[in-house]
């Protein structure tokens, strides 16, 4: 069968192309403002994609459309499908019914960590030897001794096996999003799925150009946890108001709960715990306090991530191992393996450079934070493992949410970890990203700068290297291609 993806190079839509390409059908597609790292993952799979939305692309007709959610009517590739009665579906419909029906899912929602809580997971069941089926919404930094991992992890999904190694339905770890299914199924994704093992990472408002409030998003999480069946598990922190309230809506499967803490005491309520052994993040304690067995487990994870965050994302996803029969210290030891996903905190650049008779040292980080959340704890566990640094912040607040101004009163303090920041105020953004720094800066207390030109923000960083005695860390926080900023820069510097 020809396939045909209209957005193909979203992250979702890109990792679906490849198990359609699995599956056996032919398959080709078309986007705009085609940037990597998913269009590059794509090329190497020899998937064509076509720039633009053009009603010429689906001449002659491919036995079928897959619509991404970014598609809308009037544009000339939907109306022409519409009219010619080409057939249709949405991504998450296609891939419940062509690969989900049969499998063991285990899903990871959540307005924050779903990306790289779903990577962990997958990683730890193929560490373990469970040929796992995954689509990520982001491509996998893999550096492993062992070829099989290396090839299973060297695109953003994998097909796995239809059944488990004891001839059981097989399993399959999917990320999760709120976000619709498409311009006639206003669902969220995650809907389709139909999940035994649901992690729930955290619930905040997102999305403000789909969801109205932060119920509305409830209601959805809500659906999701209907669907769910008694014999099945749901993971979540313990403590987080806006999933206890969409809790008491009404569930029917078992909770586990997990908690950062100080202790390795767990109770039923919070069975599952973690210990930091180091302020970053990056050694640390998980204690599982099985009370209806009576049996108590611990293993540790000391790995190159940093952060509370992560640590939060790691025990979810050793726990949802744990619950398919993956021993605590097997999950564990395989995280101490796991090298994250491209875009979350991803070492770039690691150089050292002259200017005006000055050497200095920088680091150069791309990361995918799109919300206040998600730009505080990036920058927490940034601050705690490279404390001889001075950490650069810039940031081009891209998200739809973003764009409309919904968070933009807590964008300073957000950032307020950071030794330097640069927001970047694109043309077009009607709220006045300049205006609102300038009043809540003041009250955060470090150095927050707005520039409107990338050109000039790396002018700006380029004048401010090696003025103080410190290394440099500069974080780069973007969910889009922030004009390539990231190697201009680097080749600035090395120039």
């Amino acid at each position: 069968m020809h396939v045909h993806i209209l957005g193909i190079c979203g992250t979702f839509m890109g990792s679906l192309a490849l198990l359609a390409r699995d599956l056996g059908h032919t398959v080709t597609g078309s986007d705009t403002g085609i940037y990597p790292p998913m269009s590059t993952q794509l090329e190497r799979a020899g998937v064509e994609i076509q720039e633009g939305y053009h009603a010429s692309h689906l001449k002659p007709a491919p036995d079928l459309v897959i619509v991404g959610n970014a598609m809308k009517r009037g544009i000339e590739a939907v109306e022409y499908m519409l009219d010619a009665g080409i057939p249709y579906t949405s991504g998450p419909q296609f891939l419940s019914e062509q690969v989900l029906q049969h499998r063991h899912v285990l899903a990871v929602a959540g307005t924050h960590g779903k990306t790289t809580t779903t990577t962990m997971l997958a990683w730890i069941l193929q560490y373990c030897r469970i040929d796992t089926g995954f689509l990520i919404g982001g491509v996998p930094l893999v550096d492993s001794n062992d070829d099989r991992l290396n090839k299973t992890f060297a695109h953003s999904s994998y097909l796995g096996a239809d059944t488990n190694n004891d001839g059981d339905r097989g399993y399959f770890v999917i990320e999760a999003d709120e976000y619709d299914s498409a311009f006639f199924d206003k669902r969220s994704k995650f809907v389709h799925y139909r999940p035994r093992t649901a992690i729930l990472n955290n619930l905040e408002f997102d999305h403000a150009d789909i969801f109205k409030d932060l119920d509305a998003i409830q209601t959805q999480f809500h659906h999701l946890i209907r669907m769910i069946p008694s014999n099945g598990q749901i993971i979540m922190p313990a403590h987080t108001p806006s999933l206890e309230a969409t809790i008491d809506k009404g569930c029917w499967t078992p909770i586990w709960r997990t908690q950062i803490a100080d202790t390795d005491t767990s109770s039923i309520e919070v069975p599952w715990r973690a210990e930091l052994i180091s302020e970053d993040g990056g050694h640390f304690r998980i204690h599982f306090n099985d009370v209806n067995n009576h049996l108590a487990t611990t293993a540790e994870v000391n790995w190159d991530l940093s952060g509370r965050h992560n640590v939060e994302n790691a025990m979810v996803a050793v726990a949802a191992a744990y619950n398919i029969g993956i021993d605590m210290a097997d999950a564990c030891a395989a995280l101490s393996k796991f090298s994250g996903i491209k875009r979350r905190m991803e070492l770039i650049a690691d150089t050292t450079y002259t200017q005006n008779g000055v050497s200095g040292h920088v680091q150069v980080f791309d990361d995918f934070a799109h919300h206040p959340t998600a730009i505080t704890t990036t920058l927490d566990g940034a601050k705690k493992k490279l404390k001889d640094s001075k950490i650069w912040a810039i940031i081009e607040p891209r998200s739809n949410t973003m764009k409309l101004g919904i968070h933009k009163d807590n964008l300073a303090a957000s950032a307020q970890l950071a030794d330097e920041v640069i927001w970047y105020e694109p043309a077009g953004l009607e709220w006045g990203l300049s205006d609102v720094i300038d009043q809540t800066k003041k009250a955060v207390g470090n150095t927050q700068t707005v520039i409107n030109d990338t050109q000039k923000i790396i002018d700006y960083v380029l004048s401010q290297l090696g003025k103080t005695d410190q290394n440099d860390a500069i974080i780069i926080m973007s969910n889009g291609g922030f004009e390539n900023i990231h190697q201009r820069l680097l080749a600035a510097i090395n120039a």
